[in-house]
């Protein structure tokens, strides 16, 4: 079974972004980037299929492929998932950030050209966290989708996902090919050994263009303005258990 995941290049989560004095943007300059943390637990949870580590049985997943869209340096990105244990990368060099639809048609076309059993990908970027590429993915493919995937067992041509849902737990069972999105208790993603850092260097990347797809990739949304989310304002001091109750009769809390 070949595995297809998507991963994206995006601030890492530790920084504090900051927006462009001009607003119009996210300052990505001398920022540390890094694989959008969604994205490595699909990564983790193919080489698992792959492993047989968890529940997986060993040999459940053949081979894995990781595709990233973005600039040049998203190639660091692919090499910490060849580090990780995935087999392969393709890196379809784009100079701006591209919208979800575009993302997923980009996305189809490597599907079709890879004819993987299974995309499995993060529920969403931490960027824009539109949450809406592997949905479109799905759609635009026609495959069954699972979004929010809290675990994972792959039998017998089908996927059995546990999802989150706003009630709990969903389960539900897709036929392969299909669409996976995972969220953050599907597994602990591994560091990766020096070892496999360096073999990683001697792993394939093939490199392409937007435009060797031939597709529409042109912008539907215009930002007017980007800005931080206003500060928060100070508290209000009580002076005992009385007043406090009080004020929290004026708020209308009580």
């Amino acid at each position: 079974m070949k595995v297809l995941v998507p991963v994206k290049r995006v601030i890492d989560y530790n920084v504090k972004a900051r927006v462009k004095a001009d607003g119009t943007g996210v300052d990505l300059a001398n920022v540390k980037m890094s694989m959008n943390p969604f994205d490595e637990i699909a990564v983790e949870e193919a080489v698992r299929l792959k492993e047989g580590k968890e529940h997986h049985a060993a040999g459940t997943a053949s081979e894995i492929v990781v595709v990233s869209i973005g600039p040049a340096q998203a190639q660091e990105t692919i090499r910490t998932a060849l580090a990780i244990g995935a087999d392969r990368g393709i890196l379809i060099q784009a100079d701006q950030d591209l919208e979800p639809l575009a993302v997923a048609k980009l996305l189809k076309a490597v599907v079709e050209e890879e004819k993987p059993d299974l995309v499995l990908m993060g529920k969403q970027a931490i960027d824009g966290d539109n949450n809406a590429v592997g949905q479109m993915l799905a759609a635009l493919l026609d495959w069954p989708q699972a979004t929010f995937a809290s675990k994972v067992e792959i039998s017998g041509g089908k996927a059995t996902v546990t999802r989150e849902v706003d009630g709990g737990l969903q389960t539900l069972a897709i036929d392969l090919p299909g669409v996976v999105t995972t969220d953050l208790r599907l597994n602990t993603p591994r560091y990766a050994s020096l070892p496999n850092i360096m073999k990683a260097k001697k792993k394939e990347i093939a490199t392409k263009a937007v435009a060797d797809y031939g597709l529409d990739v042109a912008p539907r949304l215009k930002v007017l303005k980007v800005a931080e989310p206003p500060k928060r304002g100070a508290g209000v001091k009580v002076t005992d258990a009385a007043d406090l109750v009080a004020k929290l009769k004026t708020a209308g809390v009580l």
